[in-house]
């Protein structure tokens, strides 16, 4: 059996992914779901770097419903600088009431609205320890559809696209 990441094997992987799309408050806290979830988030983190290091982003489309989602967030987070966020204020208890009513909007909208997602907190830095948390997924993508949008992803390319061996 192929393993996809620490201990947890593709099959079940495989098995997991129908159990994480049932309701969040069917799990007591499980060791092993919260692994799922984790391996879930990762994988995801990694092809959207992936594809930021390969096209414009500006080019990209994240979801159907990217017009919708960025127009929303920069009426409601008009001033939001989302080149360098700062943790405390995205999860203290001002931020998430600010930012509960703008994620309830996108329920029937935008699918796994609330799924965890990795976010970087520094636009120019890669995914790692320091540079990341765990938002919902309409989170990401409203802060990462801004900086697509104004520009700020543009240096991942130049920074971490592979260099050919010529």
């Amino acid at each position: 059996m192929a393993k996809v990441s620490g201990n947890v094997g593709a099959d079940e992987l495989l098995k997991g992914a129908g159990i994480l799309s049932r309701p969040a408050e069917e799990f007591e806290n499980d060791a092993s779901v919260e692994a799922m979830w984790a391996v879930k988030a990762y994988e995801h983190a990694e092809v959207y770097f992936n594809i930021l290091c390969s096209v414009d982003p500006k080019l990209l489309r994240l979801t159907p419903h990217d017009d919708m989602i960025y127009k929303i967030f920069r009426e409601e987070f008009p001033d939001m600088k989302v080149d360098m966020l700062v943790e405390d204020e995205l999860k203290s208890a001002q931020g998430k009431e600010k930012w509960r009513p703008f994620c309830e909007r996108f329920k029937n909208v935008v699918e796994d609205y609330s799924f965890g997602t990795l976010l970087r907190l520094d636009h120019t830095g890669e995914y790692n320890e320091q540079n990341s948390i765990l938002a919902p997924r309409i989170q990401f993508l409203a802060i990462e559809l801004a900086r697509n949008r104004e520009g700020l992803n543009d240096c991942i390319r130049q920074k971490y696209r592979p260099r050919r061996n010529d």
